[in-house]
């Protein structure tokens, strides 16, 4: 069996897979982010290595399943963060997580010295301040003497790998998250790096997803539960991960969106998927060779819970209430709009500075509507991701959904009506990254011949289909949505702030 880590915004899940890829048990441990004001994300990360080990000792212990029998380990991490180490790996601060957009001006900097397209061409990502290498330029001129013990960069799965083995490396589709990997020449970018002023050095070793990056220390087992000498296997990031996990492994798979903490829409392809207009991002595949061209809202599910702990923070079954409430009023059809930007915006705008609004409110609007509005604004965010995917030729008349708000059959009828194409919710709605880490350390250690057994694991639960008359009105809504953004753009910018890559 393998036990599967999948290391989240809000938690660590460890699930258990057996040979047949079937999910045989799981648990999570949850940790806190400090949230605090200017575009503050931080994580300690030995909560992380708290809540790994915890996860794993009860999922042994539920599931009856004995140390012996694990053949490995495999992680799914959050991306885009920075973890910086010392020389004896110790972190040397608090993880700045993806959502932190504190770097804006150290990604203006980079912007000016490499320019934006060109950055672009190189790494198939945007340079922004959610990605790993401003922030740790942010590190370095704000905190010069915690940056000068600092000797290693890596992110969340990787220090997990850290602690179980003592070495410190990373996979491409990490390394792709991070602003400072050259996807044609499939490794770091010298050119990019060189323009930081930051030293080679921090950058670690990138080997392929699916390799047993070494086996877990005697330490580590004693204080996970498992066996001295358990293989642990790379893994790759978290959006990857769910796109291996959902099924989604060459072009003929189609594009998904995954509602989390934040949300996207993305679809596997054998080349990097260049927009323009820079609208959409292009990570490595965690199968070698091919690609996952994506495009990342902030805040999708974040913008559900955010809505649901404001108006029913404590009420039980408040989703089911309020998603079902939402399903019987009008939003953008009654002049309603939500800007989903509570943390900033990555695509379509790659604006750090933009903040959710509501617009259009009044006095009949209640808690239904102000529900309805802000799905509506997660779909029409999401929408113009599509759109953009459909504008440079990918195929996007289907989409499969995944994570924890696609349990919602009201949410996903908004979608498929909002997006005009049929929406079909996995079977493993919330279990795909995990999933499809799994699958990594099932190739990995030898349990699974190839990646392609990701196809048949996953089966269909709903499928929606868009009422035509009401994606009519969506559509004539949708330009109103983006009108909204491009009216409120400058008043977000203040004097002493920079708007990176308008």
């Amino acid at each position: 069996m393998i036990i599967a880590h999948d290391l989240g915004t809000t938690g660590n899940k460890a699930t258990l897979v057996d040979s047949a890829g079937t999910i045989v048990a799981a648990v999570t441990v949850h940790y806190g982010t400090d949230f605090s004001s200017g575009g503050k994300a931080e994580q300690n990360p030995e909560d992380w290595w708290k809540a790994l080990c915890s996860a794993t000792r009860t999922l042994l212990a539920n599931s009856g399943v004995k140390a012996v029998d694990i053949a490995g380990v495999s992680f799914s991490g959050q991306m885009m963060g920075a973890v910086l180490l010392d020389a004896a790996g110790i972190p040397v601060r608090p993880a700045i997580i993806w959502a932190d957009t504190r770097s804006s001006v150290q990604a203006a900097q980079l912007t000016e010295r490499i320019g934006l397209e060109e950055a672009y061409r190189i790494t198939g990502h945007r340079l922004n301040p959610t990605y790993s290498i401003s922030k740790v330029m942010w590190v370095r001129d704000n905190e010069p003497e915690v940056y000068s013990r600092a000797r290693h960069l890596v992110l969340a799965k990787d220090y997990m790998i850290f602690r179980l083995t003592g070495e410190i490396l990373t996979d491409p589709s990490d390394a792709s998250s991070t602003n400072a990997f050259d996807q044609g020449a499939h490794r770091w970018s010298e050119d990019i790096i060189s323009a930081t002023g930051l030293s080679t050095d921090l950058f670690p070793v990138i080997v392929e997803s699916a390799t047993v990056a070494g086996t877990i220390s005697a330490e580590a087992a004693s204080a996970c539960g498992l066996l001295a000498g358990t293989p642990v296997v790379v893994g790759g990031g978290d959006g990857p991960m769910a796109a291996l996990g959902s099924g989604i492994v060459d072009e003929a798979s189609g594009p998904y969106a995954y509602l989390g903490s934040s949300s996207w829409v993305s679809l596997s392809s054998d080349r990097p998927l260049h927009d323009p207009l820079m609208r959409t991002m292009t990570f490595n595949h965690v199968i070698p060779g091919r690609y996952v061209p994506t495009a990342t809202m902030q805040a999708g599910g974040a913008s559900l819970q955010w809505i649901a702990d404001v108006l029913a923070p404590d009420e039980r079954g408040r989703f089911e209430r309020l998603l079902g409430g939402a399903a019987e009023v009008a939003a953008s059809d009654d002049g309603l709009f939500f800007l989903p930007h509570l943390l900033g915006e990555r695509s379509p705008y790659w604006d750090p500075n933009v903040r959710a609004t509501f617009v259009g409110l009044a006095r009949h609007h209640g808690q239904e509507h102000l529900t309805r509005a802000v799905v509506e604004g997660v779909a029409f965010n999401l929408h113009t991701c599509l759109k953009a995917f459909r504008e440079n030729g990918a195929k996007t008349d289907r989409v499969d959904v995944i994570g924890g708000a696609a349990n919602s059959i009201p949410l996903l009828q908004i979608l498929s009506d909002v997006w005009g194409v049929s929406v079909r919710r996995r079977a493993l709605v919330d279990e795909a990254t995990a999933l499809g880490a799994a699958i990594v350390g099932g190739v990995g250690v030898g349990l699974f011949e190839s990646f392609d057994i990701a196809s048949t694991l996953s089966t269909y639960t709903a499928e929606l289909e868009p009422d035509e008359a009401a994606h009519r009105r969506y559509e004539n809504e949708h330009p109103r949505f983006i009108d909204a953004y491009r009216r409120l753009e400058s008043w977000f910018s203040t004097s002493d702030e920079v708007v990176v890559g308008r």
